[in-house]
């Protein structure tokens, strides 16, 4: 296994080099102030956690988070947000920064407000879902927690859950469902994920009221 970890650091190592030179490009040939550069990658990576998990198909942290880079010509520069986006965000942003009209129908809101404003309010709730060894994951992330229902795909058995406080437990090896201390908690994130990415927009607080909206329309 360490040989296959030290490979894939080699990896990254190799893309971090690559975007070297496809900046050092766009600069030669001046084009930096007319083109969006958008690094990201479709899914995390396990690498051994959890009790020698690997790859995908999980709802932890790991293979839930991905990494996403996004350079606007004159725009805010070198600064993270801890604002909750999702890869679905993506197209309408891109829309969104160049001007053209985003299709109806779509699950994401252009996320321009954070480029502009990394401090700015934003999602309350994001959202993943995967199937892995008879069973279907939902999960919800939230700043704080994450929350995870596992159904049986043939019906066989009752739903298993996942609780993480990510703040005391960012690695998420402490599972807190089923202690009667967080069952309120579990309660109020089981809802939040029967709710919904619409009510987890901004400027709609949990109870579907009006709380703030950066993107407009679109947050609508």
């Amino acid at each position: 296994m360490r040989q296959a970890i030290a490979a894939y650091h080699a990896t990254v190592t190799l893309m971090d080099v690559q975007v070297g030179l496809l900046m050092e490009a766009l600069a030669e040939l001046e084009l930096e102030s007319s083109t969006i550069v958008v690094f990201v990658s479709d899914h995390g990576f396990h690498l051994g956690e959890h009790g020698g998990l690997w790859r995908k198909h999980t709802q932890f942290e790991e293979s839930t988070r991905v990494p996403l880079i996004v350079r606007i010509p004159g725009g805010v520069s070198g600064r993270t947000t801890s604002a909750l986006v999702e890869l679905v965000d993506l197209y309408p942003t891109l829309a969104d920064l160049c001007g053209l009209p985003s299709p109806e129908g779509m699950e994401g809101i252009s996320f321009r407000p954070v480029l502009e404003d990394p401090d700015v309010p934003w999602k309350s709730a994001i959202f993943s879902e995967a199937q892995r060894r008879g069973a279907h994951g939902r999960s919800v992330r939230t700043a704080r927690y994450r929350f995870t229902e596992w159904t049986p795909l043939k019906g066989d058995g009752d739903p298993q859950f996942e609780l993480y406080d990510l703040d005391s437990d960012p690695k998420e090896y402490d599972n807190l469902a089923g202690d009667p201390e967080h069952q309120s908690t579990m309660d109020r994130l089981a809802a939040v994920l029967r709710n919904g990415w619409k009510a987890a927009l901004p400027g709609v607080s949990e109870g579907g009221g009006e709380l703030y909206s950066a993107a407009g329309d679109q947050a609508q």
